[in-house]
């Protein structure tokens, strides 16, 4: 008996278009969409993010690991806290070669971290500079909400709200000044932004750099190259980070990567920021257009993108969220997507204890208990 979790169609016979692609280590199925403007055959490939998965799906097998039941019997018997020591560890290593790779070249100064809403951005930079220290270097972060433009100056979304994700709210001038300073030794005073007043002021904050002081920036526009449109590109190293699990709930039923970072999400707008699950539903839609805008189009830049997904992060997240989720009734226009929420998590059995999950995870960003501060 197989069975499948989502929509289907009520026969085969109603997908009359598509094209099957071969494509190494197996094949596509293309179908029409918005991201190919409705033609199959408008496929654009993306290499990198193809090794991202290659390499995931290699991690899955040293963690004997596939499908969603195979995670389940590690917790009944009592085997989770070595899949996480594990899990922790292949993060690890991977950060650890990326530092590497970023000290072979000298010349790489700016290491700029992009990435969607609740890839865990914030603990992969602090953890890439105790992985940078570790080869010496003595990196410097600057914050690219400091750039901002006065309030004044921010552009507005059609409904007259601020738009803060638009790469026009950074102040790209006064970022490139400094940043082309500090490549040429001289001392820069950073801004600080009162979100308050809505303006820019200074700091107080003098730095400087030379070749082992590279500078990290953070924020969702780092692969886009407008940011940094002054800086030579032999000075920038690119990193794409994002939650591209490839855990599977059986042999026919994907996980989609976009419901893991809306539930991690979830949870830290419950622990940090006081908001129930409504209101990042409501919020939701505006992410992932800016995410679709701003984001993705740059992911093939990176010169090395980094999967943040942990395999047992589900069970850990789903006592936290899922009671909030229930309390959605069918008088809210959110409450069919709650359910298919509730529906994906019931698949989980429950970690209860997070002894086991170190203080520098990624998935304390979202929990808590981190040693980094993130929040």
């Amino acid at each position: 008996v197989d069975s499948f979790h989502g929509y289907l169609a009520p026969s085969t016979g109603y997908i009359d278009e598509f094209r099957l692609k071969y494509y190494y280590p197996g094949a596509l199925i293309l179908f029409p969409s918005k991201k190919n403007n409705y033609d199959i055959n408008n496929f654009v490939e993306q290499k990198k993010l193809a090794q991202v998965f290659e390499e995931s799906s290699r991690w899955l097998d040293i963690l004997d690991l596939a499908y969603v039941g195979s995670l389940n019997e590690k917790i009944q018997r009592g085997e989770i806290v070595d899949a996480i020591k594990v899990s922790e560890a292949l993060h690890e290593k991977k950060i650890g070669q990326i530092a590497d790779e970023i000290c072979a070249n000298k010349d790489n100064n700016i290491i700029l971290i992009a990435g969607p809403s609740s890839s865990g951005k914030t603990t992969f930079a602090q953890r890439l500079a105790v992985q940078l220290r570790v080869n010496g270097k003595r990196p410097i972060a600057i914050s690219l909400d400091d750039y901002f433009v006065d309030r004044d100056k921010t552009p507005l979304n059609p409904d007259g709200s601020y738009d803060f994700e638009s790469l026009d709210a950074v102040n790209l001038e006064q970022l490139n000044i400094d940043l082309l300073k500090l490549l040429e030794g001289q001392s820069v005073e950073l801004p600080k932004f009162n979100f308050i007043t809505g303006k820019s002021e200074k700091s107080g904050r003098i730095v400087s750099v030379d070749e082992d002081h590279p500078i990290i920036i953070e924020g969702i526009h780092g692969l886009n190259p407008r940011l940094t449109y002054e800086i030579p590109e032999k000075n920038k190293f690119k990193i794409y980070i994002s939650a591209l699990t490839q855990l599977n709930l059986d042999a026919h039923n994907r996980i989609a990567t976009t419901d893991i970072r809306l539930i991690r999400r979830m949870v830290r707008d419950v622990k940090f920021r006081g908001n129930k699950p409504l209101r990042t539903f409501e919020l939701w839609q505006g992410v992932r257009a800016g995410e679709e805008r701003n984001i993705f189009p740059y992911q093939e830049e990176a010169d090395v993108m980094f999967n943040s997904s942990l395999v047992y992060e589900m069970a850990v997240l789903k006592k936290y969220i899922a009671p909030l989720l229930k309390e959605i009734d069918n008088s809210s226009v959110y409450y069919s997507e709650a359910r298919k929420l509730l529906r994906f998590l019931e698949y989980f059995l429950d970690i209860e204890d997070e002894s086991a999950i170190p203080t520098n995870s990624l998935l304390r960003e979202f929990i808590g208990g981190a040693s980094f501060n993130v929040h």
